[in-house]
Order: structure tokens, then sequence, then C-alpha cells
């Protein structure tokens, strides 16, 4: 029987179980030094504000949020009436995920659709584009995506673009949720104005908690007319922080030196090794090349459960033995080197 080595000491459960970047936290004990004034009339927060607009090319709006959840409710809510409805994936982080805090919150509708690897294709509109205009049926709106997608996959820019195209036709929105946008664009080569701005994104969560942020999500208006409403849902949905210099210190911490990229890449980089190595590993099979840093394998049942209790791990579709390794920033090679060495200990034990 092969012995198991000792489990990695990062967690391949989640990268929001990675640390803070030193940079991030530097930032954030020099925010520290003496007073600003609260609820974002701050000097970080202006930076932060200019930053966005700059890395965008455009004049966005943006809003500081506590986490990820709320900013997709902020960012949704702000833009739909009670009796409208959001198109997404059935796997959406919205629908799965965020324990229907939008239609609580929004009293909307989520409307989830097929999806490919959690990709949808603009042909899954068209039947909910026939409710428009009848009282009956609640009213189309918002598209939202998730770039990458909870599967790890990536739209590319022209598959963004053609989805914002059938919408805009019919008069939606398009969201982006982008918990891991540096993810995407450093897989696709691409930058934020090619790959929201151009596409035709309306408003969309920029994401940095999973990319060495220590917490604090931010919604960025595309279309500043589309903001008019936004700071006052921030308020009523509890995500105004009072000190919101903490978290747009940690925009500039990793923006302004691209430092959210090369954390992204890193990540990326280091699911590709880890395909590379337990595609070698008999009796585990992944189907797919990582696009980002998500990876998705099966393995024989019996494995599962004893190599969660070694190196936890999250079960992603357990009725085909399916489940889900995140590499982060801070995934090293010894990390990987340990845990393909227990996964193969594992399976071995239970071919």
């Amino acid at each position: 029987m092969t012995e198991l080595p000792p489990p990695p000491d990062a967690s391949f459960a989640s990268d929001n179980a990675a640390g803070v970047s030193p940079e991030v936290m530097e930032a954030l004990a020099a925010a520290n030094a003496g007073p600003a004034l609260a609820y974002g009339d701050d000097p970080w927060t202006r930076r932060t504000e200019a930053l966005l607009r700059e890395r965008f090319d455009a004049p966005v709006e943006s809003f500081a949020c506590w986490g990820g959840t709320g900013a997709n409710v902020v960012g949704i809510a702000s833009v739909l009436q009670g009796w409208e409805a959001v198109i997404c994936a059935d796997v959406a982080h919205l629908v799965v995920d965020e324990a229907g805090a939008l239609s609580r919150f929004a009293g909307v509708t989520v409307l989830p659709v097929p999806h490919e690897r959690g990709r949808i294709d603009p042909a899954v509109l068209e039947p909910f584009l026939h409710w428009l205009g009848t009282e009956h049926h609640p009213q189309p709106k918002v598209v939202s995506i998730t770039q990458a997608t909870e599967y790890g996959a990536v739209y590319t820019p022209d598959q963004i673009g053609a989805l914002a195209d059938a919408a805009h036709a019919a008069g939606l929105l398009v969201h982006l949720d982008g918990a891991r946008i540096a993810n995407a664009l450093v897989a696709t080569g691409t930058d934020l104005p090619t790959m929201v701005r151009d596409t035709g994104v309306d408003v969309m969560t920029l994401g940095l908690t999973k990319d060495g942020a220590m917490y604090g999500e931010t919604v960025v208006y595309l279309r500043p007319e589309l903001a008019a409403h936004a700071r006052f849902v921030r308020k009523q949905a509890g995500q105004l922080p009072s000190k919101a210099r903490f978290v747009a210190a940690q925009v500039l911490a990793l923006m302004e030196g691209d430092l959210w990229l090369r954390n992204a890449r890193d990540a990326n980089v280091r699911a590709t090794t880890l395909v590379e190595r337990v595609r070698e590993v008999p009796g585990v099979v992944v189907e797919h090349d990582p696009d980002v840093n998500s990876v998705f394998a099966t393995l024989p049942t019996a494995a599962i459960a004893p190599l969660q209790e070694w190196s936890f791990f999250w079960p992603w579709d357990l009725t085909v033995d399916l489940v889900r390794w995140m590499t982060s920033f801070s995934t090293t090679a010894e990390d990987v080197d340990r845990f393909v060495a227990g996964v193969a200990a594992v399976v071995a034990r239970h071919l």
C-alpha cells in the first residue's frame, strides 16, 4: 500500500481559502495611519474611482461593497423593478450559491437556463423574449453571466459580444459576475476594455477577494446612467462599508502595478501543472484542460471521502463522481507535488 505523504500546505478547496497578498496587507496597514472620512469620502476611494476609469478607458461609476454576493445584488437590483427578471445559467452563483439573496432582497424572478460548462448561448434568451409586454409574465430585463464560469470555462470577447448584442436588441441589460475576472483576462490575453467595455457589458462585479484581497468587491457601471440608484440600493442592502478606504486600498494595491494579473497568472499556471500531473494517475479523469484555476476531475467513488479527509476539497457532482480542485496565487509547486502524490496514493487503494 502506497504511504500517504503529508497534505499540502495550500488548500485545493477554493481560492477563497488562500490568504492575503503581502502587498495588500501592507496597503491596509498604510491606510490605517490617521483618520479618514467614512463611506467613501476619502482619498483612497477617489484614487480607486480614477484608476478604474483609467483601466476601463471609460467614464465608469464604481461602488465598493462588502463582498461578492452583496455586490451582485447591488449591481442587479439597482437596474431592475420588482416585476422584472434575470436570465442566467442554471449553475450560476446567483442560482446555487447565494441562498436566493437577489430574489429575497429585490423581489425579482431568476430564470435559470441550460449551459455549456457554465456558458450560455444567445439562443437561450429567445423563449423568454416572447414574454415581453405580457402582464402575466415576469419581464426579462438582465442577462447575467459569470467570468470565468462556475465550471472554469472562459467566455471569449466575441462570445460576450454576441450575447450582449442579442440582449440589447431585445432591450435587456448584461451583468457580468467577475469574481475571477483577472484569471479570465490572463487566460485570454485581453484587458478590461476589450473583454468588458467593448463587448457591451452594462454592469459588473469586479472581484478581487479570490485574487489576493482580504474582503470587499466593487460594482462597476459601464453605463454611468445605470448607477442612478446604486448608492441607495447599496445602503439598503447593508453593502456600504463605513471605512471604505480599506476596500479601496486593496484595489489600489492589486491593480496599480498589475499584481492582480500576476496573481491570477500564477494561479492559472498551477492549475495547468496540476492537470498535467494528475492525468498520469490511473483512475483520475480530467476531461477539459483548465481555462483558469479550476480543475474538475472524476475519481473512483470510494476514493473521494478519504481524499477529502487527507486534504479537503469540494465535491461538485457526486452523481458522476466529479470533484473540483482550485489553485490560487499562493499555491506552490511543492503543494502541487504533494497533492498529486496524495491523490495517487488514495486512488490506488480504491481501483
